[in-house]
């Protein structure tokens, strides 16, 4: 079905720009003739003019040159409009080919996020219904109880975060949108958030360097929702086993928070996209890591709403390491 619906979306758009192509080629066709036409018709009227003329006539030689200045005139005055128009043609064609490009790949990506967000919530959905069921009718040991319901929490955890990444996302596209800004301790917030994910990813190792009691004024919400962005792209998208560095450390005149992992890494092409809303890596029909394409979107609007830069730079081997630049006031 999938396949079906992308072979007739992909019929639409190449009718589509059938259609505009023709139409554009058209009108230029019709601006070419319209102009051979006006010159064909100007050089007409200076054959009558000096046809019309008697030789005999005494101020022929100032009506012959008339004439002529005329024709002249009229012939830079018919390629001048007809290149003025080519040229606002030109320009139109590009701004609507771009607009309609534009508006047909962000409604790709938005279906792409609605298929991705149904199978993100889908998912911990079944797994903690599984799980509260199989409690419920099998009454199994206490230690099994226990992993289930762990499990389940850490289900609920990410539909959780997953929740509150589209609220968010839809909040700071709201141009009224305001932060609660305050003095916090940076410290406390990462140290809490590296805790949170060595017991959901259990499969990671965490290495950890971080300053003591770091202050700065900010939304305490955001900054922990871009920290958790982070780490979870960072276990997304590196293999189970491997390191995670997280380093967080003050500077002269600026804060360095990074994220580090031992992944695949990022294309330098797609390093300039993936701050992108609803842009995901890799072909949207291969791809294998979850996400809905607004984690890495919402960390970088909250690095600017903090007057901060968020870099991607390659690490050693392999990887990426995503660094947050806050500044000091």
């Amino acid at each position: 079905m999938q396949l079906k619906g992308n072979i007739y979306k992909n019929r639409k758009i190449v009718l589509a720009s059938i259609v505009y192509i023709s139409t554009l080629v058209y009108i230029v066709a019709a601006l070419f003739f319209w102009y051979v036409s006006l010159q064909h018709q100007n050089t007409e009227l200076l054959y009558a003019n000096v046809k019309n003329v008697s030789p005999q006539n005494p101020d022929y030689n100032s009506i012959i040159a008339n004439a002529y200045d005329y024709h002249k005139r009229k012939k830079f005055q018919y390629y001048g409009e007809g290149i003025t128009f080519f040229i606002f043609i030109a320009i139109g064609a590009i701004y609507v080919y771009g607009t309609i490009r534009k508006q047909l790949k962000f409604a790709q990506q938005q279906q792409n996020f609605m298929m991705a967000i149904t199978h993100e919530l889908k998912t911990p959905i079944s797994v903690a219904k599984l799980n509260l069921e199989t409690i419920q009718k099998r009454q199994p040991e206490i230690n099994i109880q226990n992993k289930l319901i762990n499990n389940t929490l850490k289900e609920t955890e990410r539909l959780n975060d997953l929740c509150n990444n589209i609220l968010l996302a839809a909040r700071m596209d709201d141009l009224n949108f305001n932060s609660s800004k305050s003095n916090l301790n940076l410290t406390e917030i990462v140290e809490n958030g590296v805790e949170v994910f060595t017991k959901r990813l259990p499969d990671r190792q965490f290495n950890t360097n971080i300053d003591d009691n770091i202050r700065l004024y900010g939304d305490a919400i955001l900054l922990e929702l871009l920290l958790n962005n982070l780490i979870e792209n960072a276990g997304k998208y590196s293999p189970k086993g491997s390191d995670i560095n997280i380093s967080l450390l003050k500077k002269e005149k600026h804060i360095e928070l990074s994220v580090a992992d031992f992944g695949p890494g990022i294309d330098n092409e797609d390093k300039k996209l993936v701050f992108q809303k609803f842009y995901r890596l890799g072909n949207e029909n291969t791809r294998t890591a979850k996400g809905t394409g607004l984690g890495l979107y919402l960390c970088k609007k909250i690095a600017q709403m903090h007057k901060a830069q968020l870099i991607i730079t390659d690490n050693v081997p392999n990887g990426c390491i995503f660094t947050l630049v806050l500044p000091i006031k």
